[in-house]
């Protein structure tokens, strides 16, 4: 208990924020306490002049009165508190300490001195000063526990037992009193610091909640534009950067330029080998333009295999077309992952404010548009924008709009072009062409609308379509068989092998007269998915065929191992066929290849009788073109059949849904 009591005279500096709050507060209240000590004296001074004792009545009241009136100057000098350290403000309480309670004692001691000398009604004064004096003191320096206590407790306890001793003890009454007053003033300045001091650290707590608070905040907002893959700041950061330029006032002519970066062949990638594959191309090309971009540029990720790139310099233009470069070159670079070289390339559009005011956003959305032109025109290549690839881009929206409806308002139609037998001359298959005769703008062939389908996914509905319709026709002609030509992006659905099941079940067409074609692009870049879809098919009775046999770069090993059944020779091989020219030998050494790997052969755009007989002599199987019919309507070509031969023991048909007539 004791221990207890005497912790609150001990005088604790260790929390220097509570030491400068103690110091900041009772230092506003010194001037005042020394300037009430100064009145006292001056007061009591007054009261108690005697001539005859100079140095007691007035040169050590004026003495006291000259060191109270410099403390409080100093005092109200101390301004800048912020600035002392928490050592000298440590050393400044407890001096505080020291001489509140030497200036006590020295006041107390000199009101006892003067005492005697004065009448009844003078001491009554002066044990009124005396108390006003204790009260006040112990009140400027509340919010420092040890000072104002020690202070109560001295000048307490030297009132009390001086006078209940002087005058033959007829102060006690006022002695008691005092001693109660006393008591009472050190409890409340207790419970007060308590609460002070309370205040102070939960103002401090306060303050560290609200800094922890805007850290998080400030990192929630760091992540929030940051990319976690790449590390780049992120869309949101780029369109934040965007809206604040579109503050500010117009900048000057060609001072800023975006760079819209779109990576080709990225989602082969993830197909082929996985999104950690795709995370770890993406991490490394990031790495690679974040270094290879001048500090100037402001390089982001915009999407999963997309990257932007604000300008913001005079000759903007001329920067970005240079970093542009620059930057195909270093995607261009392979990327080892898991013992696998990853390599992809980079369709990039380029837009600026070189020709007169434009709106940051604008030029981002150019950026985009630019990029999406080289992306249709053959991808790896570099675009500054042109205001016609605002033109194409409206028109493919117009036309992805007419197609939608057109599949609600049933404006498609499937024709048929007949395919002979090689040896016989008999038909023997059709190829079926998707049309839009009932498009209300007119009709548009499908090589204005076929990539842009593909482009917008609208090619599944127009797929199905066309499967299902010629299923339902052909249904009605036995002997003759059909065969699709499937797009890549049909072919990439995980769910094709189940519509084309669906289909086959709901029109009752049989299996084994469909065949699919596929394009040796997707081969290329889908060979393990290639290879287990085609087995799929083969094993369901579907046969499948390589379309557009000699365009690529298709090697007798990618004939082995997928397992066509058919190879179609292309177009643009059989157009230029001759006698003896080297067109005629490439497609006669086509053709036996297909034979020695048991493959029949289909070629298509055959024209006149030279072409076809050239074909025939090294074997090809089936020929089709304007020489033996043109696209027909369903019932046009079911009426001409009775016309024609009867079919040769070998049947095949074709669906196509991309191509102009051969």
């Amino acid at each position: 208990m004791l221990r207890q009591v005497m912790a609150l005279f001990r005088l604790d500096t260790s929390d220097g924020e509570l030491a400068h709050a103690q110091f900041r507060s009772f230092s506003r209240q010194m001037p005042l306490l020394y300037a009430i000590l100064v009145c006292n004296a001056a007061a009591i001074m007054i009261e108690f002049y005697r001539p005859e004792y100079p140095f007691r009545t007035v040169i050590a009241p004026l003495a006291m009165c000259a060191v109270g009136i410099r403390r409080a100057i100093w005092w109200y000098r101390q301004k800048n508190i912020e600035a002392i350290s928490d050592a000298e403000i440590s050393a400044l309480i407890r001096r505080t300490c020291s001489l509140a309670v030497i200036m006590t004692l020295g006041f107390e001691g000199w009101c006892m001195w003067i005492y005697p000398l004065g009448d009844a009604y003078a001491r009554g004064h002066l044990t009124f000063f005396l108390a006003l004096t204790q009260v006040s003191s112990v009140f400027c320096l509340m919010s420092m526990r040890a000072a104002a206590l020690r202070v109560a407790l001295a000048s307490t306890v030297a009132f009390v037992l001086y006078f209940s001793w002087i005058d033959d003890g007829k102060m006690i009454v006022q002695a008691i009193v005092l001693s109660f007053v006393g008591a009472g003033m050190m409890v409340v300045t207790h419970r007060y610091n308590l609460d002070f001091s309370q205040m102070i650290r939960s103002g401090r707590d306060l303050r560290w909640r609200q800094i922890e608070t805007e850290r998080l905040s400030e990192e929630n907002r760091r992540v929030s534009l940051t990319d976690a893959l790449s590390g780049l700041p992120n869309r949101r950061h780029l369109l934040g950067r965007l809206d604040t330029l579109d503050a500010l006032p117009p900048p000057a002519q060609d001072t800023q330029a975006v760079i819209f970066i779109d990576l080709d062949g990225f989602k082969d990638i993830n197909d082929a080998h996985g999104h950690h594959a795709g995370d770890t191309l993406i991490s490394c090309l990031a790495a690679r333009l974040r270094k290879a971009c001048p500090g100037h540029a402001m390089l982001t990720r915009v999407g999963g295999d997309e990257f932007a790139i604000l300008i913001e310099v005079p000759n903007a233009t001329f920067q970005a077309l240079s970093i542009a470069r620059h930057l195909a070159e270093e995607i261009c670079l392979p990327v080892v992952f898991q013992r696998h070289v990853l390599q992809v390339g980079a369709s990039i559009g380029i837009a600026s404010n070189l020709e007169g005011q434009l709106k940051a956003h604008e030029l981002l959305r150019r950026a985009d548009i630019a990029m999406y032109h080289c992306k249709s025109n053959g991808k790896g290549e570099i675009a500054l924008y042109d205001k016609a690839f605002d033109e194409g881009r409206l028109h493919r929206m117009l036309i992805e709009e007419q197609i939608a409806r057109g599949l609600v308002n049933d404006e498609f139609d499937v024709f048929y072009q007949p395919v002979v037998d090689g040896a016989t001359g008999s038909i023997v298959a059709a190829e079926a062409l998707i049309r839009w005769p009932r498009r209300r703008e007119g009709q548009l062939d499908p090589d204005q609308f076929i990539a842009i389908a593909e482009a917008t996914g609208q090619i599944h509905p127009l797929g199905a379509l066309v499967l299902r319709r010629a299923c339902q026709d052909f249904v009605q002609l036995p002997g003759l068989r059909l065969s699709v030509n499937v797009s890549p992006a049909q072919f990439r659905d995980p769910g094709f092998e189940r519509q084309v099941a669906e289909i086959l079940q709901e029109t009752g067409f049989p299996p084994d007269r469909l065949q699919l074609e596929i394009t040796e692009g997707y081969l290329l870049a889908q060979p393990e998915r290639a290879i287990r879809m085609i087995g799929e098919f083969k094993a369901m009775g579907i046969s499948v065929a390589l379309d557009d046999f000699g365009t690529g770069f298709t090697s007798i090993h990618y004939l082995q191992s997928y397992g066509f059944s058919h190879i179609k020779i292309d177009k643009s091989l059989v157009s230029g066929l001759q006698p003896g020219n080297k067109a005629s030998l490439l497609v006669a050494g086509a053709i036996l290849l297909a034979k020695g790997l048991d493959m029949e052969v289909i070629a298509e755009g055959v024209e006149c009788v030279e072409q076809a007989d050239l074909l025939r002599k090294p074997g090809c199987d089936y020929l089709q073109g304007y020489m033996f019919g043109r696209p027909l309507s369903f019932g046009d070509f079911s009426q001409s059949m009775p016309a024609r031969p009867a079919p040769a023991s070998r049947e095949h048909g074709v669906v196509s849904m991309g191509r102009a007539a051969a």
